[in-house]
């Protein structure tokens, strides 16, 4: 009986270990999913301010009379702030409570949004340039002249006339200021999120599956931009003033580069849904402590003895072990490990090459579509939010779901990253061809009786047709005259008259128009810039699908170049190596990218505006050809020296891995000789499997 009984316990016990064994795994389970959830939710939130961000850029340069590389440093604050603590956070965040750090990091990037909004409450309505010299919030019977010698005229008003107060702030500073330190803040809060999250994974997937969750969180994650660029898009419809002036007296459309839409709006909904995102963490523990069957199979994540991580040591074994250093000391010494291998250097320079190219790109690609094919802000984001967001969503899936479906071992994923690169470079050069004339501008683009300058821009303002007007050739205020050319404002049109009120005013008498339409009376001239020819339209069609195109081969290497960070260092420095390598990345390309990108882009403006505080504003016109040089040349041109990098970096890797592992390659994966990792278990009853353990496998 005695027998009996024992064994009776003996079974219970072992019933409550399988059960509490299943019960620690489930949750386990339930833990990194609710984690990657709620990862995927704070990345979607990230990503859709950068998105907003650079969306909004063109209405935030135009709102404060910014140059492009003033904007471009707007844009890169955003770096600033993250390169402030992103080194630090990377190392002794992953010491830390992970998920608390990711969601204080929401939090804060939720506050620098509001800042980012801020200045518009207390700016006041913005005016515009205009021909108008009456208040153009308020209804004016006045009568219009703009061509007259009469120095008082209602049509001769200067461009000093839009000078207004608020321009500066009572320090001395400019008002974007306080849009740069919203956007440093947000960099700051969203450090954390990158780094520590991908860690987190990684530290508590099972073996070989990081890559496929790393794929989807991307995946999921590019949801952000395509929100950022639809919220974008919808924002740049709306007046920036909505609700407080009668949009019928406003005398400019959305496709004026005068137009300014409520670029506030879209940060106030990220703010709100930054916070929103960071509440799930706080309820997400420290650790996933993994179940027993977890560590039969890869031993727990505190011991760095998974067979992924063993084979990461044996790959690496020529790097010199741990040292028990503490705090600084050992954040050096980390560092110092990480800068010693070659694989990951070469890869760093590799990374911020192509990062300070795709950045510098993606921050002026919405005003290229715009000067280049005459689209409006609004039409330009929603093409990229609806065609090149979702395929590289896509891409980043499929990328993730090779990875994992081939098991490719680190080589692999730098075969499929190099020929994906290799493949996007091909494309994006025939992205050249697809481009319109140049618009034809009176004075700048073409001379008054329309015919090509010899030298370019001529800057001729003034001709026999308006030398009798009293026009300020500062001015900017476009109308298309019925010879099919643009001028630069009525007044230099040398329109006698006017007629109507708001989007309907109509100039006539116009004697310029007249001396190009000597066989038509039609003498009239329309607010706006004439309209772009059929073929322009059907260039932007092709432009776009080839954009979508190089955007799929972009994001299918996207996985393989996350993991080419981390997997070619110690397990331990996976964190370090990630920190660093955006540290890098932020400093050279997120910070310096727009910055020299917009100063070069400057460089191709034929007509400046007057700011605020009456120095020079944004650009109101550029050279078309020229700025499509500059944009695709620096871009292309950084990357050119990239391939040869990429040869070096795959003969190093191919060599270290080949000389460094037991086993031998096939077909990308790498075998390890099974019996060598075994041995150092028989002499630890710790990780001894059990009869338990053994019976579980069954079950």
């Amino acid at each position: 009986m005695a027998v009996i009984a024992d064994s009776r316990k003996d079974s219970y016990q072992y019933s409550t270990d399988v059960q509490s064994s299943v019960k620690k795994k489930i949750q386990c389970n339930h833990g990194l999913k609710m984690f990657i959830l709620a990862l995927s939710f704070s990345f979607i939130c990230k990503s859709l301010g950068g998105v907003l961000m650079k969306s909004s850029i063109t209405h935030i340069e135009r709102r404060f009379g910014t140059t492009s590389s003033e904007a471009g440093l707007i844009d890169g604050s955003f770096e600033l702030g993250n390169l402030l603590v992103i080194t630090l956070v990377s190392h002794f965040g992953a010491k830390s409570h992970i998920p608390r750090l990711i969601g204080t990091g929401c939090v804060i990037m939720g506050i620098g949004s509001f800042i980012i909004a801020l200045p518009h409450f207390f700016m006041g309505y913005y005016k515009y340039e205009s021909a108008l010299n009456v208040n153009p919030f308020e209804n004016s019977t006045v009568a219009y002249v703009p061509c007259s010698t009469d120095l008082n005229s209602i049509g001769n008003n200067k461009s000093s006339d839009i000078l207004e107060s608020g321009c500066k702030t009572k320090s001395g500073l400019p008002t974007w200021i306080y849009i740069m330190m919203g956007n440093m803040l947000r960099g700051i809060g969203e450090t954390p999120i990158a780094t520590l999250g991908i860690t987190y994974i990684d530290n508590f997937a099972k073996e070989g599956h990081s890559a496929f969750y790393i794929g989807i969180l991307h995946s999921l994650a590019m949801v952000g931009p395509i929100i950022g660029f639809l919220l974008g898009s919808l924002c740049a419809k709306l007046y920036v003033d909505i609700g407080y002036v009668d949009l019928s007296t406003i005398t400019i459309k959305p496709n004026d580069t005068r137009w300014v839409g409520a670029w506030w709006l879209g940060f106030v909904i990220l703010g709100i849904l930054s916070i929103a995102a960071g509440t799930p963490f706080f309820f997400i523990p420290k650790s996933l402590k993994k179940g027993i069957k977890e560590r039969k199979i890869s031993v727990s994540s505190e011991a760095p003895s998974t067979s992924e991580s063993r084979r990461q040591r044996e790959n690496l074994k020529n790097l010199k072990p741990t040292k028990e250093s503490k705090e600084l000391a050992g954040f050096l010494y980390s560092l110092k490990r990480i800068l010693g291998n070659r694989m990951y250097v070469i890869y760093l320079i590799v990374s911020f090459l192509n990062f300070s190219a795709f950045i510098g790109y993606i921050t002026f690609m919405s005003k290229y579509l715009e000067q280049q094919f005459s689209q409006s802000v609004s039409k330009t984001n929603f093409l990229l939010g609806v065609t090149s967001m979702p395929v590289i969503a896509i891409s980043f899936l499929c990328g993730g779901y090779i990875s994992k479906k081939f098991k490719l071992s680190i080589l692999g994923d730098a075969k499929i990253f190099i020929f994906t690169q290799i493949l996007n470079f091909a494309i994006h050069i025939t992205l050249f061809l697809f481009t319109c004339e140049r618009r034809p501008v009176v004075g700048l683009t073409v001379t008054y009786n329309g015919s090509q300058p010899e030298t370019h821009p001529p800057n001729i303002s003034f001709s026999f047709c308006n030398s009798d007007c009293n026009c300020d050739a500062n001015l900017w205020d476009p109308v298309c005259g019925d010879d099919g050319l643009t001028y630069i404002s009525p007044c230099l049109a040398g329109c006698k008259s006017s007629v109507g009120h708001g989007n309907d005013l109509v100039f006539h008498n116009c004697s310029c128009v007249a001396a190009n339409n000597l066989l038509s009376r039609n003498t009239s001239a329309h607010l706006g810039e004439c309209p772009r020819r059929d073929d322009c339209s059907r260039n932007l069609i092709y432009f776009m699908a080839v954009q979508v195109l190089s955007s799929f081969c972009f994001g299918l290497g996207g996985t393989s170049s996350i993991m080419l960070v981390f997997k070619n260092v110690e397990p331990e420095l996976k964190s370090l190596a990630i920190g660093f390598h955006f540290l890098v990345n932020r400093i050279i390309g997120g910070i310096l990218a727009p910055i020299y990108f917009g100063a070069m882009i400057d460089r191709t403006c034929l007509k400046w505006a007057t700011n605020k505080c009456g120095g020079k504003g944004s650009c109101r016109i550029y050279d078309s050809m020229s700025y499509r040089n500059t944009l695709f040349g620096l871009n292309l041109g950084i990357k050119s020296p990239v391939f040869i990098l990429y040869i070096i970096l795959f003969i190093i890797m191919k060599k270290h891995y080949e000389e460094n592992n037991t086993g031998s390659l096939n077909n990308g994966e790498i075998n390890v000789d099974e019996s060598n990792l075994k041995e150092p278990l028989k002499n630890n009853k710790e990780f001894e499997p059990s009869a338990h353990e053994d019976s579980e496998t069954h079950i």
